[in-house]
């Protein structure tokens, strides 16, 4: 009895700084500067165990200075493609994604045009992915599906197909400012979509659940979907990620290390 809780504790201990490792710490207020970034990124340089978070998430315009004030491991990442709607102009996303390109920052997340998606319009969610995709060759692509706002299963397969077909490093389930952002429903779908592409081509695409992922319950529940429809070599932070600041704190919490950030 007493190997067996040792071994629930040392599984539990494991899942945590899974977890840890795999968080995009992220801030996209739109009162965000220097000093509140600052503050993230004290925490983002706290190392528990020898790891530390996966990356950094803001807007373009502080990506250059999370770069220059971080750890080198981390990550960098900004959002972009008129973020969070996807309404506006493509000339106007890939100008931007153009401009991104010639920053110092490793990823960027973009939004899908759910609008266009919803309406059959699937040759213009291509073309403009396709465009972006473009627009940043030296970066990590994450295409947010915002599946909250899609109206069926199917809806949300064909996103993640499309999105993978246009060059998607990564799937991403929400904005985080949608009223439904991840769900264990929607990741599954994409999980499926990731595992099938996988195995008809042997490309793997990393998978970020995003928004409404507060506490460690919820968080494990989108590790084990992971796990159990991809395989455990899925965990790490080249293919897994989740997006959820508060999150951080509740981890670090529960390994014993609220006073180090």
């Amino acid at each position: 009895m007493a190997d067996f809780f040792l071994l629930s504790i040392m599984a539990s201990t494991q899942n945590l700084l899974q977890i840890f490792s795999s968080i995009d710490l992220t801030s996209l207020e739109s009162t965000d500067h220097g000093s509140n970034i600052g503050l993230l990124l004290k925490k983002a340089n706290t190392k528990i165990e020898s790891r530390h978070v996966a990356a950094v998430c803001v807007y373009p315009n502080l990506g250059d200075f999370v770069k220059s004030n971080i750890e080198t491991s981390i990550k960098t990442a900004v959002v972009g493609g008129y973020f969070p709607s996807g309404q506006t102009l493509t000339e106007a996303k890939v100008e931007e994604l153009k401009l991104i390109e010639k920053t110092t920052v490793d990823e960027v997340d973009i939004v899908i045009n759910r609008g266009a998606l919803l309406a059959g319009d699937y040759d213009y969610v291509r073309n403009e992915l396709r465009a972006m995709r473009q627009a940043v060759p030296s970066k990590i692509l994450k295409i947010i599906l915002e599946t909250g706002e899609l109206k069926s299963a199917d809806q949300i397969r064909l996103a993640s197909e499309i999105a993978i077909e246009c060059g998607a490093d990564f799937i991403k389930t929400s904005t985080g400012k949608s009223s439904i952002g991840a769900t264990p429903e929607a990741a599954e779908i994409m999980c499926e979509v990731i595992k099938n592409h996988f195995a008809k081509t042997g490309k793997k695409i990393g998978f970020k659940p995003s928004g409404g992922i507060r506490t460690i319950e919820q968080a494990i529940t989108y590790l084990e979907i992971v796990k159990r429809v991809n395989g455990a070599n899925w965990i790490q932070p080249e293919l897994f990620r989740i997006g959820a600041s508060t999150l951080y704190d509740a981890v670090i919490s529960e390994l014993g290390h609220g006073n180090n950030a």
